[in-house]
């Protein structure tokens, strides 16, 4: 949320509420006079996750949008020649073929499809719960999947159309982030703590060949098969173990170099045995043979290798949005954009919103939509990356990036993108963040990497650059929100800790954090059963927290009391202020909240039917003047004015 406001409107309130009175009749104040500006699509993008090579096309899929489009790029032509959409799923993380017929595993819900990329035609074939991570086909002619939550392996036979499952791969564990198969054995790469499992095809047995020395990694996240050969890299630790499977027990390990976590993609060249595979977030291309890891070198920094196709003395691989080519004499790559290429961008589920004095800023999938305000256009900035959070202070705009919880800065209208830092601690997630003009600090809030406990309160210091990173401030929990007032940093904490983490604590708690000091000044838990705090802010005095169940606590800043709660819907919100008042979404609506002389504060919908298709978190902000709130409408843009004073 955006709360660059709140120290500004505080020290100029008694003013801007003489304006409003001055200028906005009782009539206008009303919920009928409010504007609805519908500004076109909030974020657009060419997103993919993956892909596949059949016969001389290179097939891939969009993520993130609606509808799935999946398309055939033609490496000769460059251009996208073949295009069909699947009418379910918000996208793919998981393709492989048998011949002709390419196999799509889609993410909510985890349906399969089969692709006649003969026909162009697309037919479902089953449904293995919400998400399916990966997918891969046996030698005999099946199709095994890797899936999420349940953490399970399963199997469709295409010629009876059957399918089967062998159940959770570890107990407990939550993703098959990766899947190979030989004749006998399927191999299944978990997490969030890792294992790598070996399932008997004919009778289910499995057992963990993981070394024990790797128990301590977050993912087995790819896997590549070929002959007897099995490469499998690991998270966080940029690590590539190969095995070989007539003897698992003694893998070999290859480290990557230069702090790289994550081994993206990883395939062997079947008639060498070469290994080629991509990491991050450098973005580097490596070739690992007669033991030995070149660097072949990079397409552009923060590059995320999706797939690896070798064709003799050809490799190319598919990336976010492109479709590159290395030449092995130069060393360098020449890139196809697919979106130019014929898989043309299409609106997303937006994860951010800023609003600056020339532009609205919506961040989604490897990138951030800049809305000119002037001239009523919008572009896009290309990021490695998934920008969480933005705080706009002063000229720059600051960013919290997932992964890797990367700091960025930028100017509002999108150039001059640079990284300033990276949290690290095991984090890898922004969830909030806001600037303390008295310190000159921008506040980070972070969730902790897979599988990992306790977030972080991470203080950038803009005038010097200095990183001060407090983990564990909000005790057994992550981070959710963040706002400040007078040197202290109010934080609401969320229970649940990561993802593929159970909660330790029964509640969530609010902790007020002296930012000079370094020191807890209090932690209360202030609504029963409550296990995230999605909003925090701070407004004329008070502290204004919500929860994801649609509920909201106003507290003394200097005690943390409860002074009073109230409902405020069903699910989480997202809190703003503007010049007339405190206003917030919950996707469905836009309310405004009114403090009252005793009890609780008054809850009333300012524009309703917003139905907003977000990812993550309820989006909302207020424009630089304090006069116009922007949020999402279904997938577009809209601003949102003459709003209501408070009465």
């Amino acid at each position: 949320m955006d709360k660059r406001f709140a120290r500004k409107l505080l020290a100029v309130f008694v003013i801007c509420a003489a304006l409003v009175s001055v200028s906005v009749s009782p009539a206008a104040a009303g919920a009928s006079a409010v504007t609805v500006d519908t500004l076109g699509p909030a974020s657009a993008v060419t997103s993919t996750s993956v892909a596949e090579q059949v016969g001389d096309r290179i097939w891939t899929v969009t993520s993130g949008v609606s509808p799935i489009q999946v398309g055939a790029f033609d490496p000769v032509s460059r251009t996208v020649d073949r295009k069909l959409t699947l009418p379910t799923g918000a996208g793919a993380w998981a393709m492989t073929h048998i011949g002709a017929d390419l196999y799509v595993g889609l993410y909510t819900p985890g349906d399969l499809y089969r692709v006649d990329t003969v026909s162009g035609t697309a037919t479902k074939v089953a449904r293995f719960g919400s998400f399916i991570w990966s997918i891969a086909a046996t030698p005999d002619g099946k199709i095994v999947v890797g899936t999420y939550p349940d953490g399970g392996v399963h199997e469709y036979d295409p010629a009876s159309g059957a399918t089967k499952t062998y159940g959770a791969a570890v107990p407990g564990q939550q993703y098959v982030r990766s899947i190979a198969a030989d004749a006998t054995t399927i191999y299944a790469g978990v997490g969030t703590r890792a294992y790598l499992i070996a399932i008997d095809r004919a009778t289910g047995e499995r057992r963990n060949v993981l070394p024990a020395q790797y128990a301590d990694r977050t993912f087995v996240a790819t896997l590549s098969l070929s002959g007897t050969k099995l490469a499998a890299g690991l998270s966080p630790t940029g690590t590539m173990l190969v095995f070989d499977t007539t003897d698992l027990s003694n893998p070999v390990e290859v480290q990557t170099p230069g702090g790289d976590q994550y081994v993206t993609a990883i395939t062997i060249d079947e008639p060498t045995g070469d290994i080629y595979l991509g990491t991050r977030p450098s973005g580097t291309f490596y070739r690992y043979v007669d033991s030995a890891l070149t660097r072949l070198g990079s397409p552009y920094d923060g590059a995320y290798f999706n797939r690896i196709f070798v064709d003799g003395s050809t490799i190319r691989a598919e990336l976010t949005s492109q479709v590159v080519e290395y030449d092995s004499a130069t060393g360098t790559f020449t890139g196809t954009d697919l979106g130019t290429a014929g898989l043309p961008p299409a609106p997303e589920q937006p994860m951010g919103i800023a609003a600056t004095a020339t532009s609205v800023l919506v961040s989604g999938k490897a990138g951030i939509q800049v809305h000119d305000l002037a001239a009523g256009t919008s572009t896009r900035t290309f990021l490695p990356g998934e920008a969480k959070t933005l705080t706009p202070v002063g000229p720059d705009v600051y960013l919290g990036v997932y992964t890797l919880a990367r700091l960025w800065s930028m100017q509002p209208d999108g150039s001059g993108l640079r990284e300033l830092d990276r949290i690290g601690n095991e984090q890898t997630r922004p969830t909030d963040a806001t600037y303390d003009a008295r310190s000159k600090t921008w506040l980070i809030a972070t969730e902790p990497d897979y599988g990992k406990y306790d977030g972080t309160l991470t203080e950038r210091h803009l005038d010097t650059g200095d990183l001060e990173v407090h983990r564990g401030v909000v005790p057994q929990q992550s981070v959710r929100s963040v706002a400040t007032s007078d040197g202290i940093g109010y934080l609401g904490g969320a229970t649940r800790n990561s993802l593929g983490t159970e909660p330790i604590l029964p509640e969530a708690t609010v902790v007020a954090f002296d930012l000079r000091r370094n020191r807890t000044l209090w932690e209360v838990t202030p609504l029963l059963d409550a296990q995230s705090y999605s909003d925090v802010a701070v407004y004329r005095g008070r502290l204004y927290a919500t929860t994801d169940d649609g509920r909201l606590a106003v507290l003394d800043l200097r005690t943390g009391k409860v002074l009073s709660t109230v409902s405020i819907g069903t699910s989480q919100s997202q809190l703003t202020i503007a010049r007339s008042g405190l206003f917030g979404t919950d996707s469905k609506r836009v309310f405004q909240v009114v403090p009252q002389g005793s009890g609780p504060p008054s809850v009333t919908t300012v524009v309703d039917g917003l139905g907003a298709q977000i990812y993550g978190f309820p989006l909302i902000t207020t424009s630089h003047t304090g006069d116009a709130l922007y949020t999402i409408k279904g997938r577009d843009l809209v601003r949102i004015g003459n709003l209501p004073s408070e009465k």
